[in-house]
């Protein structure tokens, strides 16, 4: 179908999704809830929107649109402890993490919804595999024009969002050696990776996007797996990238981040993005991925290379006026132990050495989203 009008927004207004793990707390091994977890939650007053995911083992939450990262924080707290009771009551263990330590992606099964088993006919076993979990983060724009300016000018960013959300180091068992896995099961997917460098709303909705419906491979924005990509419905960009973190209080935290960066790159007090920006995207991308922190960037101007952690905390204090005008000077204060102590993937390598093994890595997960951070 025709891709609808850009639904202007309020510029920096945001919103959050998670998608979670739900487990089984004998085996503490994925298990196919989320039919059970979704009635019960129709059943009593949600604070926010739950829904469910392309197979039964996940689910995915939804914030309000926010302006203010302590209404986002409170917001997010109130549906993780929702969440949390809804659980005790099926004797179902819900966490964050972006994979499953040890799950197996042929147990899954598939959501009953015709979109997920249309694009389980598409993709095969990529869909099972799809078992993964992501925070994306939405930023509200006031144009399709200055969507499509964030999205590019924040690509030399993407890998800090990587870097800090990192908590996917297992995969079927084994340690993949990479921070964030979760992201080479996205890479698979034939529409991933970034958007076409365009920067004006009417050539991409009448010339991209337009030519793609018409080779029949894309019948909405849905079928794009983009790091980044325009939601037109809700007048916003979606980042892609993040992990779920294992807390809410750190999702809200890379969210008030976001918007802080975006708020900074608004002021145009940056070099343009340039379709030759992207010629470091994919290494770059790379780096954070599998060293996390510990990774080394290119820059896209001056081809420098530079410690991503050095980076990161560079950008972190450029941003603090951002911050503090934006009422989230305490998120930046969740984001900075991280480059000093490591991100989730550190900690969950942590509670497989302490624990000698990876239901004890799970438990960990599940005891650190239930409980509060202070």
């Amino acid at each position: 179908m025709p891709l609808e009008p850009f639904n202007n927004s309020a510029s920096l207004t945001f919103g959050v999704e998670l998608e979670l793990q739900l487990v089984n707390l004998s085996d503490l091994d994925l298990t196919a809830a989320s039919p059970d977890m979704l009635h019960l939650l129709r059943r009593e007053k949600f604070p926010g929107n739950v829904t469910p995911e392309v197979t039964e083992s996940m689910i995915e939450i939804n914030t309000d649109v926010h302006t203010h990262y302590t209404e986002l924080l409170a917001q997010l707290q109130l549906i993780r402890d929702t969440l949390v009771r809804a659980g005790d009551k099926l004797n179902i263990g819900i966490c964050g993490g972006g994979t499953h330590p040890f799950q197996h992606w042929a147990e899954r099964r598939i959501y009953s919804k015709p979109r997920f088993h249309e694009v389980s006919a598409i993709y095969g076993y990529l869909i099972k595999q799809f078992t993964v979990f992501g925070q994306h983060i939405h930023i509200g724009c006031t144009s399709g024009d200055e969507a499509l300016f964030l999205l590019h000018a924040l690509n030399r960013y993407v890998p800090h969002f990587i870097a800090l959300s990192a908590a996917s180091p297992y995969f079927q068992g084994v340690d993949t050696q990479f921070n964030s896995a979760r992201l080479n099961s996205v890479f698979a997917f034939p529409l991933s990776g970034r958007a076409p460098f365009l920067l004006r709303w009417d050539e991409f909705e009448h010339g991209y996007y337009a030519k793609m419906e018409d080779t029949g491979i894309v019948k909405s924005m849905k079928d794009f797996y983009w790091d980044i990509r325009p939601k037109p419905e809700y007048g916003t960009i979606e980042l892609r990238v993040c992990d779920t973190p294992l807390t809410v209080e750190r999702a809200a935290a890379l969210s008030a981040y976001l918007q802080a960066l975006c708020r900074h790159l608004l002021e145009r007090n940056e070099a343009e993005p340039a379709e030759d920006d992207y010629l470091v995207y994919n290494y770059n991308r790379f780096q954070a991925c599998r060293f996390g922190l510990d990774g080394t960037l290119v820059h896209p101007r001056s081809h420098e290379s530079m410690s991503l952690r050095e980076d990161i905390l560079t950008t972190l204090r450029r941003l603090e006026p951002h911050a503090e005008a934006l009422g989230s000077l305490d998120a930046f204060e969740d984001l900075y132990p991280v480059l000093h102590e490591g991100s989730d993937a550190s900690f969950l390598r942590g509670q497989f050495a302490a624990s000698g093994s990876l239901e004890g890595m799970v438990d960990a997960a599940l005891d650190r989203f239930r409980k509060p951070v202070r």
